[in-house]
């Protein structure tokens, strides 16, 4: 497109150092049903540019929706001007960027068949029948169902020569029974919290027995018991729960600019600081966490990110020690990186692109093991599934995590179902309690698409992953 040379020429005849122009299209379709009754449906569709200079150490940004040539000038002007005046208001302060070469690619998502191009009404019907089931068991007096679909068009070109040219988008389903009684209420929610594929994933998915599953499961939680007081247990958690943990308490905490402490006031900065690096156990040795933007499925697997640096695979935590973060071009050489990792991206074409979690994962254990192994293996825990309330300082360290469907072990059984469980620790001794991970058999991904981050906040996408693991001796106990 004319417009990606144009802004490109423009930003090197005024003097930037570096420049990049992306061009953004996004489609959002959203739908959501309660009981039988559809609440909301909306198809959103945003188009423009964004344009970043580097100068004098300092960014400038500035977007538009008006493709004309006085259009993207005035932008790249208006970009470059900010990026002087950014410079002169922090003098002390001068980024640099870590060296990338040039590319000239394509990515696309894999999909078989485009979620856009299913009629509404197929949608809608789908949803409703999964909420007719649900509210056919005596006992469920809510269903809830909720489709969300997404896609980016994209055009990125930068002045190191860089042009792509990416089609990127995910499907998110999720579906909540609430179950009433005389004395409480609880509710059972499906999410895998979405994937990088199209509607085929819905097609196998089989809605409508998740649906029944949904319920009976919502119906056992509000008949179940409570735990009782606070003590020290063994706790097993199933990889959808765990990818909450891992997305606040590693993902998070290995972010570059809250390591750095750039970013601090949405979510806080980091305990996790460089020089911790290569020396720090942040885990037991069993604990192997990796950043892969490469990721079959992954929210983060894009091709390329916003500084046009392609997607790769690394170690942020090996046999429990703390190796590296995600970082992008102005972090890498901070700490010495020979280069970014790829982890900046924007929102949407208005937003500036910021530091992002990758798809990040905890390797399964290199040994065969079952769940049911694991359980048998168990003398008194708890087991946990799904993702419940969370809480964690600014700093990334004391937590606490709630899930959405409990069970009490006994003597390597599955004792009873529980409800309102909640665990509290602190980030070394949560991670170095794990002394058993399930084999790759059993290790599964799980989505997250709406991690806020930044002022004003953007909504990013990435994939978590793990086996079910075990942790000993946490504080766990019921909650209110």
């Amino acid at each position: 497109m004319k417009y990606l040379d144009l802004a490109m020429n423009a930003a090197e005849a005024l003097g930037a150092e570096y420049a990049d122009i992306r061009i953004q299209k996004t489609f959002d379709q959203v739908i959501y049903l309660q009981n039988l009754s559809l609440k909301h449906t909306s198809n959103d569709v945003q188009q423009g540019y964004g344009i970043r200079v580097f100068k004098n150490g300092a960014w400038g940004f500035a977007h538009s929706n008006v493709f004309s040539d006085e259009a993207v000038l005035a932008t790249v002007k208006k970009a470059y001007e900010t990026a002087i005046l950014s410079a002169e208001v922090n003098k002390d302060k001068k980024l640099r960027l870590a060296p990338e070469r040039s590319y000239l690619a394509t990515y696309q998502t894999p999909v078989k068949i485009d979620p856009f191009k299913v009629p509404l009404t197929e949608k809608i019907d789908l949803l409703m029948e999964v909420n007719r089931t649900m509210l056919a068991y005596e006992g469920i007096k809510q269903a809830r169902s909720l489709l969300i679909m997404h896609k980016d068009e994209k055009l990125f070109a930068n002045t190191l020569g860089t042009k792509l040219d990416l089609s990127t988008q995910f499907i998110n389903p999720m579906i909540t029974a609430i179950a009433v009684t005389e004395n409480d209420s609880q509710s059972r929610t499906f999410d895998e919290g979405g994937k990088a594929i199209g509607w085929e994933w819905i097609l196998e998915l089989d809605l409508i027995n998740i649906a029944k599953q949904t319920a009976e499961e919502a119906l056992i939680k509000v008949k179940a018991d409570t735990l009782g007081e606070e003590q020290r247990r063994t706790l097993i958690l199933d990889p959808n729960h765990l990818g909450l943990t891992m997305h606040e308490s590693v993902g998070h905490a290995t972010e570059l600019d809250r390591v750095l402490g750039w970013e601090a006031d949405y979510a806080g900065v980091s305990f996790a600081t460089p020089e911790k690096l290569n020396n720090y156990r942040y885990a037991s040795e069993l604990v192997n966490f990796v950043g892969d933007n490469t990721l079959e499925g992954g929210l983060a697997t894009l091709g390329f990110d916003d500084d046009g640096v392609p997607g790769q695979k690394w170690y942020i935590i090996k046999d429990g020690i703390l190796k590296e973060y995600g970082s992008t071009r102005d972090t890498a050489l901070e700490i010495g990186l020979d280069a970014s990792r790829g982890c900046n991206r924007a929102t949407y074409y208005f937003n500036q692109p910021i530091n992002r979690i990758p798809n990040l994962y905890m390797l399964p254990g290199t040994k065969p093991l079952t769940p049911g192994e694991l359980i048998a293996d168990t003398e008194d825990g708890v087991y946990i599934q799904g993702r419940g309330s969370y809480s964690i300082d600014h700093h990334r360290i004391n937590f606490q995590f709630g899930g959405d469907f409990f069970w009490e072990i006994k003597n390597g059984k599955l004792l009873r179902p529980l409800k309102k469980v909640i665990y509290k620790s602190y980030n070394p001794e949560f991670w170095n309690s794990c002394d058993a991970i399930c084999d790759e058999r059993f290790w599964r991904p799980f989505g997250v698409v709406n991690c806020g981050k930044g002022q004003p906040p953007q909504t990013a996408r990435m994939t978590h992953g793990s086996a079910p693991a075990r942790f000993r001796n946490i504080r766990v106990g019921g909650s209110q």
